[in-house]
């Protein structure tokens, strides 16, 4: 059995589908940072069958939870202090992402104006439809997770 220490600060992002953790290290920007990481991949899991599991030793306020709520607001976030879980967080479907997703209308202003951010804006939480804030163009954020 596979046996991974326990971190003193940071966070555990748990419950990520099995086989995105490197997309949210990707997307959190983990790389950037002077911390440990460890990704555990494909781990068992009873509520899942396969997960995989983000243990980050670091201060909790340099993870986007705006940015993996949009990745997949199930995932469990775990705030560790002191060796011991202290808080978990839930996460809620972002109302507004910044240069996350691009938009792929051609006639977008984001097309032509290549310094201008990418924002969403959150449409119909239901659906997980996001709309691009300048042409309206639709995303549903379920389909590049799944």
């Amino acid at each position: 059995m596979l046996n991974v220490g326990k971190i003193e600060e940071g966070f555990v992002l748990d419950h990520i589908k099995a086989g995105k953790s490197l997309e949210i290290y990707e997307h959190l920007q983990l790389d950037k940072l002077d911390c440990t990481v460890a990704i555990i991949k494909n781990a068992r899991s009873d509520k899942m069958d396969k997960k995989d599991i983000l243990k980050v030793e670091c201060d909790i306020d340099m993870l986007d939870l705006d940015v993996l709520a949009f990745i997949d607001h199930n995932i469990t976030v775990n705030v560790i202090k002191n060796g011991e879980i202290v808080e978990k967080k839930e996460l809620t479907l972002p109302r507004q992402i910044k240069n996350v997703i691009r938009c792929h209308n051609p006639r977008c202003i984001t097309s032509i104006e290549q310094e201008l951010p990418h924002i969403f804006c959150l449409a119909d939480a239901k659906s997980e439809v996001y709309r691009c804030r300048y042409c309206e163009e639709k995303y549903m954020s379920s389909a590049k997770w799944t």
